[in-house]
C-alpha cells in the first residue's frame, strides 16, 4: 500500500471538480477527525457523515422503552453509550431503575444466570453485532433472559438516501466492519461508484481515492480497498446465524421515516426472548421539539457545527441529542478532536 502523503499527492493531483462522498460508519469519522484527513485533502472533495451510528440511529421511541423497562423493574443492560441517551423523559442513567453496563450479550445472559429478576438487553447495533446476539438465543439462556431488539441493516437505509437525493452523494466509503460479516455482495445493486475501506488512515485515504477514480472515469461498481478483512461473500456462517433467529422488518430510524425490510425483529419461534412482546411495549413516534439537528447530520445533509447548540449547551457532559452521546457519534467525535486541532 502506498504511503499516506503519496495518496494525498495522487489526490489533489485527480480531484478537478466538486466531489462529495458519505461514509457510512462512526469508526470511519472518527479514523478521519483523528488523523485529521480533512485537513489534507483537496478543497473540492467532501466528505458527509451518513447514519453509521447505531446508538445515534435509535429512535426515541425505542430508547422510552427501554426507559419503561427500567421503571418496571427490570435489570437493563446495554453499552455505556446508550444510558446516557435522552429519551422523552430523561434518560436510564437517569431513571432510578438498576442499569447495568455490558460489554456484550453474554454479560448480559450472565446477569440473568444469577438472580431471579428480569433482564432484558438492549440490543443495538448493525449487522457486527447482531449474530453475536443470534448464537447467544440459539444457546437457550435463562426465561428471565430476553432483549429489545433495536438492530438495523444498513443497505436499506442506503437505498432510501439514494432514492431521496437530499444531498449530491456521489459515491460512498462502505462500513468495514459490516462489510466484514456481510461481505459487499448486497452492495451491488446500487448504480454509484462504492468502495469497502479500512481504519487507517491509509486505509481511509486509499478508499478516497479509488472513489474519486471511479467518479472520475464514470464507473460505479463496489471495490474493496480492505482485502485483508472483507471479502465478496463475507462470514456466511454468522449470516446464517442471524437469519436463523432474526428476519426483516420496517422500522423507523431517527433522522429518518421508516425504512422497509431496515430493521431485525425475533422470528416467531424465538418469542420468548423477545421483550417487546413479553412486556407488551409499544415504540411510539415522537416529535423532535428541540433545537438538536442530530436528524440532519445522520442524513449527511448537515455538520455538527451547524447546530446552534454545538459545544455551547449540547457537550459530551450535557449532551441535547444522541450524536454528542455515542463514542461513533459525529458530534462528539468533532468536539473530541476538530475542537483540539
Amino acid at each position: 500500500m502506498a504511503v499516506g502523503k503519496e495518496i494525498v499527492e495522487t489526490l489533489r493531483q485527480t480531484v478537478d471538480r466538486d466531489i462529495s462522498l458519505m461514509h457510512i460508519c462512526g469508526t470511519h469519522e472518527a479514523a478521519i477527525a483523528r488523523h485529521g484527513i480533512r485537513s489534507v485533502l483537496p478543497e473540492r472533495l467532501k466528505i458527509v457523515m451518513g447514519p453509521g451510528c447505531p446508538v445515534c440511529i435509535t429512535p426515541q421511541g425505542e430508547i422510552d422503552a427501554a426507559v419503561e423497562l427500567a421503571e418496571r423493574g427490570c435489570i437493563v443492560a446495554t453499552y455505556g453509550d446508550l444510558v446516557r441517551v435522552p429519551g422523552s423523559n430523561g434518560t436510564l442513567e437517569s431513571s432510578g431503575g438498576d442499569i447495568r453496563i455490558v460489554q456484550g450479550v453474554h454479560k448480559a445472559v450472565e446477569i440473568a444466570e444469577q438472580t431471579d429478576r428480569e433482564v432484558v438487553f438492549i440490543s443495538v447495533g448493525f449487522e457486527t453485532t447482531a449474530p453475536t446476539v443470534a448464537a447467544t438465543l440459539l444457546a437457550k439462556p435463562p426465561e428471565n433472559f430476553s432483549i429489545l431488539s433495536c438492530h438495523r441493516l444498513v443497505p436499506p437505509a442506503m437505498k432510501w438516501l439514494l432514492a431521496q437525493g437530499e444531498g449530491k452523494i456521489d459515491g460512498f466509503l462502505l462500513p468495514g466492519h459490516v462489510c466484514v460479516v456481510m461481505g459487499y455482495q448486497e452492495y451491488e445493486q446500487f448504480p454509484v461508484p462504492q468502495v469497502v475501506a479500512g481504519f487507517e488512515a491509509e486505509d481511509v485515504l486509499l478508499g478516497l481515492l479509488m472513489l474519486v477514480r471511479q467518479v472520475k472515469e464514470g464507473r460505479a461498481v463496489v471495490e474493496n480497498a480492505y482485502p485483508r478483512a472483507v471479502t465478496r461473500e463475507g462470514n456466511v456462517k454468522a449470516q446464517h446465524l442471524m437469519y436463523e433467529v432474526f428476519e426483516p422488518c420496517d422500522v423507523e430510524w431517527r433522522g429518518f421515516p421508516v425504512i422497509p425490510q431496515s430493521g431485525l425483529k425475533l422470528r416467531e419461534e424465538f418469542a420468548g426472548y423477545d421483550a417487546q412482546r413479553k412486556f407488551d411495549l409499544v415504540f411510539k413516534k415522537v416529535t423532535k421539539h428541540s433545537a438538536c439537528i442530530c436528524d440532519r447530520v445522520l442524513r449527511g445533509v448537515a455538520e455538527p457545527s451547524d447546530c446552534a447548540l454545538f459545544g455551547k449547551v449540547c457537550t459530551p457532559r450535557t449532551p441535547v441529542g444522541p450524536c454528542m452521546v455515542s463514542h461513533e457519534g459525529a458530534c462528539k467525535i468533532w468536539q473530541t478532536y476538530h475542537q483540539r486541532h
